[in-house]
């Protein structure tokens, strides 16, 4: 019997020693603040030339019967297409937008909607990565029969390094701000507590086409491509003593 309650005794004691580990596991650590805790939100830029430009074109065709609008909108299509390779415009780069086929009509006062024909158009998404040529390319593309472009819109194809540059400025932008703080306060910046990124930004420039006077000999459509903002903004806490 005495041996009984001394090895229940023991089991219960191993049971209890083993679940210490895991309930010290579970208590949250928390930091002592001994100051005075100073929030900053800070803002880092670089600027960069936009070496890439995205356009939207189409074309858009009209014809008595469905069968014919389409038929005429696939062959100015493709005449499309070609200009773009042509102009060395990679298949990655041309991406299909929408088709699409509907009916006009002709309305007049107190008649019911008369069938006039058929609308097609079809829309590529365009990336073109030659901004210099944008122009020749714009050209190109409707004198092939490309009616319908909208855009351009300009950036910047691999943001990743800017946006590091960014990111060191916003924290060398928060530490001098806290150390501003710090000594019109008469105290000094002891650490940092916690930094939290809101995300980066990209601030689109705007962009100018230009189309010269068609009595020209060397019109040509042409775009500036200025430069572009890239932003990180940052919430960085910092503790005051």
């Amino acid at each position: 019997m005495i041996r009984s309650m001394m090895t229940a005794s023991l089991i219960a004691l191993a049971a209890a020693s083993a679940a210490a580990p895991a309930a010290a596991q579970q208590v949250p650590v928390v930091q002592t603040l001994n100051g005075t805790r100073l929030d900053v939100v800070a803002v880092g830029e670089v600027r960069r030339v936009p070496d890439i430009v995205r356009i939207n074109a189409g074309v858009v065709t009209q014809a008595p019967t469905a069968t014919e609008a389409i038929r005429q909108n696939a062959a100015r299509m493709e005449r499309v297409r070609a200009a773009l390779r042509r102009a060395g415009i990679e298949d990655r780069d041309i991406q299909t937008s929408t088709i699409n086929l509907q009916p006009d009509y002709r309305y007049a006062e107190n008649q019911p909607p008369q069938l006039t024909g058929y609308r097609a158009s079809n829309d590529v998404n365009v990336r073109f990565r030659d901004i210099a040529n944008s122009g020749r390319i714009l050209d190109a593309l409707v004198a092939e029969g490309a009616n319908q472009i909208n855009g351009p819109t300009l950036g910047i194809d691999r943001p990743e390094a800017a946006l590091d540059e960014a990111r060191t400025a916003a924290v060398a932008n928060a530490r001098a701000r806290a150390e501003l703080y710090a000594r019109t306060l008469g105290m000094r910046v002891r650490r940092i507590l916690s930094v939290s990124e809101a995300g980066g930004m990209m601030a689109p420039p705007m962009p100018m086409m230009r189309l010269e006077a068609a009595r020209a000999q060397d019109a040509s459509t042409q775009i500036d491509p200025g430069e572009q903002t890239l932003s990180v903004s940052l919430t960085v806490s910092f503790e005051l003593e």
